[in-house]
């Protein structure tokens, strides 16, 4: 942030769960000068384990915020094409598309104990984040204005006042839901799946996920491949639900699996396990002064990368809000937009990966019978090959419904685009980045400067006087540029289709809140006030979430 050093009026914010949505949130909090503590019931992080690989392009540009996102970007092993097979054909295969000139690849492939680790070497230098190990929360106490929550340690019990709580520990966190009051309703699926990370030389599979239905070697079910860094490979295969690993490792049998793929060259499994997939969301995410984020308040099948990618736009989501509220930048009832937010956004995740998985492991013979028709369909057919899912990859959610955001009938969102493609710039959706001159002269890019604060962007030809008059008039980091200024050669302007005469007001997580034509002060003033939570929006039906309901305060015994 430019805005300089900036004095936090309350106690640190409480973080519980040190895996990557809780270091982020922690990380994003102190760009805003918002201390933090990081409690986790562990006494050290896990060293080893794929876990979560797939990091996304906008997740990458988050992390970057924080410090981390070109490391990671740099270690990881970037790939451009998904690649869809049906036994030994393939039947499409797919880039990604990029609105504007990003920094960052579409995907790369990291193991999530090495993410936690860059994300970690950040923590360590940063003053406002305290990270602390061995902290089970136990209770929690909900008053008026924050939290009390109480924990064991090895030194004893001990107990941290926060005027805010995020809630980041993960899937394995039945008590703390059970504590905040929320439900965790979904389903489970019987069929197990078997993770090994092998290392071993695949020549020419380096660049891409390839993704098999029903292959010769693992007949009647599914195997998804990812290359990881250090000539490593992450094999799923989808297994019975009676599968047992160890037997499979002790006949030899796990042996032929992985030979049925790789061949007869030498390897090393690195690491391997077997889960099983949830589809579960929480009821609220925000329950008064905690947010709930991550795993801990969404799991969703892993085909299409949403899981990781979604916890860390939950992170960034809370992590604003937190800091605007707590600096007296914007009301409380901003914190309720998180939960319109981000839960419809973990309502479109499962919704997504429920149907992926509803194709994967059929639930019944209707739709048995229609994967069957839709495969053999694809080798032929083109135009079959867009019912074939093994998963849409993932995206950021778009805010186009959100109370923060102010519609544009010359801008309509038209919907959920092509795989791989984004949907054209407009109220709701994230920018597109560039390279652009910074304010200071030298060279930056777009994202960057959108995620310093409000953003106040004038097209050509708009008048400035009644934006900046706006801006004056407004509470927190709000800047005022004219796109000539930062985008001397058009790359902005055009990857936005910036219009003569408009101002566009974009949010401190680099989503359009509005893109308003020759305004008045009046309507930059009323596009504000809307996204930072200022006006009665919460009663009006503009997400499938339930926010009519005030969010609860929750009094526990400590």
């Amino acid at each position: 942030m430019n805005s300089g050093p900036i004095s936090w009026p309350a106690d640190p914010v409480v973080v519980v769960g040190a895996g990557p949505v809780g270091q982020t949130a922690a990380l994003l909090l102190a760009r805003w000068g918002v201390p933090s503590v990081v409690l986790d019931q562990r006494s050290e992080r896990d060293p080893i384990g794929s876990k979560a690989i797939c990091q996304q392009r906008d997740v990458l540009d988050i992390w970057e915020a924080a410090g981390a996102g070109a490391k990671i970007a740099a270690e990881g092993v970037t790939w451009t094409t998904a690649r869809t097979f049906h036994r030994d054909r393939e039947l499409f295969s797919y880039t990604f598309v990029d609105a504007g000139s990003s920094a960052f690849p579409p995907f790369v492939n990291l193991s999530q104990a090495r993410t936690e680790q860059v994300l970690d070497e950040r923590i360590a230098v940063e003053p406002l984040v305290t990270l602390r190990w061995a902290h089970r929360v136990v209770d929690l106490t909900q008053h008026a204005n924050g939290v009390t929550v109480h924990c064991d340690t090895p030194a004893g019990p001990t107990a941290l006042r926060t005027p805010y709580l995020l809630v980041c520990t993960g899937a394995r966190c039945e008590e703390l839901r059970r504590l905040l009051t929320v439900s965790f309703d979904g389903q489970s699926f019987d069929d197990r799946f078997l993770i090994c990370d092998i290392r071993t030389d695949l020549p020419g599979w380096a660049s891409e996920r390839r993704f098999y239905f029903d292959p010769v070697w693992n007949p009647g079910r599914q195997v998804l491949i990812h290359p990881c860094p250090n000539s490593t490979f992450r094999i799923d295969w989808q297994v019975p639900p009676d599968y047992d690993l160890d037997r499979e490792e002790a006949s030899g049998a796990l042996d032929l699996r992985i030979r049925a793929i790789i061949g007869d060259r030498d390897y090393e499994i690195v690491w391997k396990s077997v889960y099983r997939f949830h589809s579960r969301c929480v009821n609220r995410m925000r329950v008064g002064r905690a947010l709930i984020a991550g795993d801990a308040a969404h799991l969703v099948a892993p085909f299409g990368a949403r899981g990781l990618n979604s916890g860390v736009a939950d992170a960034e989501n809370a992590a604003w809000k937190i800091a605007y509220a707590g600096h007296g930048w914007a009301p409380e009832e901003l914190l309720e937009t998180y939960h319109a937010e981000r839960h419809t956004a973990a309502r479109e995740n499962l919704e997504v990966t429920t149907a992926t998985m509803d194709f994967l492991v059929p639930p019944d013979a209707a739709r048995a019978r229609r994967r069957v028709e839709v495969l053999a369909g694809a080798a032929t057919d083109p135009a079959v090959r867009a019912q074939v899912d093994s998963g849409r990859l993932s995206e950021p959610f778009w805010y186009v419904e959100s109370p923060l955001t102010t519609t544009d009938p010359s801008r309509p969102f038209t919907g959920r685009p092509p795989r791989g493609a984004a949907p054209p710039a407009g109220p709701g959706v994230l920018v597109p980045d560039a390279p652009i001159r910074m304010p200071g002269g030298g060279p930056g890019r777009f994202r960057t400067l959108a995620r310093d604060g409000f953003l106040l962007l004038l097209a050509a030809d708009a008048d400035p006087v009644p934006t900046r008059e706006a801006a004056a008039a407004a509470r927190g980091p709000v800047r005022v540029l004219a796109m000539s200024d930062i985008d001397p050669a058009g790359a902005v302007s055009e990857a936005l289709r910036a219009r003569p005469g408009e101002v566009w007001v974009i949010r401190p997580d680099a989503h359009v809140a509005a893109v308003l034509g020759a305004p008045a002060t009046a309507a930059v003033t009323a596009a504000l006030d809307r996204a930072l939570g200022r006006t009665a929006v919460m009663g009006e039906d503009r997400t499938q979430c339930h926010r009519s309901t005030p969010a609860p305060l929750l009094e526990t015994p400590s």
